[in-house]
């Protein structure tokens, strides 16, 4: 995931109905340019995980769609993700290096923390996550940012940052300008009126036009 123009990353809903799911992620990934799937299932157990990857790894990367694992470095390894996000109350970065290997991506939650986002890259994180920007119904989110955090990181540092949090098309124009190198959505895409993909144009045309394209 090398740092370049802002693009496009989605993250499952808490909760998925396969195969309907399955069919809303090709439509998703069909429609235009997407850097990343996450699979965050935090009230999945890890049968049904297993069963959810089984699926959506090989739609996602048949499209040269990364696949991470949301916390579980052990999962993303078995699963055959392309590695693993993790927040600062789960795996170690260490432990999450181990479990997806040098190639692996590993991607950290740094909040609204510069200290955290100093800290995960020089360990070596592949990226840094900063939110949430706005108000989101897909979890209570512990910390708030501001836009001038991610101003900030693309000021001194190399390692791509990923902005989240109740990220909506109409919301999105002021986090590219400010310098994300991705965003991480939700509801934006899962819960658009006019479906997926539809989001996933109306993001990539969102995106271009902050971006100056």
């Amino acid at each position: 995931m090398p740092s370049s123009a802002c693009r496009l990353y989605l993250v499952t809903p808490p909760r998925i109905e396969l195969p309907a799911f399955a069919e809303a992620l090709s439509a998703a990934v069909d429609a235009d340019d997407v850097a990343c799937l996450q699979i965050r299932l935090k009230e999945a157990d890890d049968d049904a995980i297993r069963r959810a990857a089984e699926i959506l790894v090989p739609i996602a990367q048949a499209r040269d769609v990364a696949v991470l694992m949301n916390d579980r470095p052990d999962l993303a390894a078995e699963t055959g993700c392309d590695g693993v996000h993790i927040g600062q109350d789960d795996a170690t970065y260490a432990e999450a290096r181990r479990a997806v290997g040098a190639d692996g991506i590993v991607g950290v939650t740094c909040h609204n923390s510069r200290h955290f986002a100093v800290e995960a890259a020089e360990a070596g994180a592949d990226y840094v996550a900063f939110g949430a920007f706005f108000p989101t119904g897909t979890k209570v989110a512990k910390t708030a940012a501001e836009p001038d955090i991610l101003e900030w990181w693309s000021d001194i540092a190399t390692v791509p940052c990923v902005a989240i949090g109740g990220i909506t098309v109409e919301n999105c124009p002021a986090l590219v300008r400010a310098g994300a190198d991705f965003l991480a959505v939700v509801g934006g895409v899962w819960n658009h009126p006019e479906g997926p993909a539809a989001a996933v144009r109306a993001f990539n045309r969102a995106i271009a036009e902050a971006s100056g394209d």
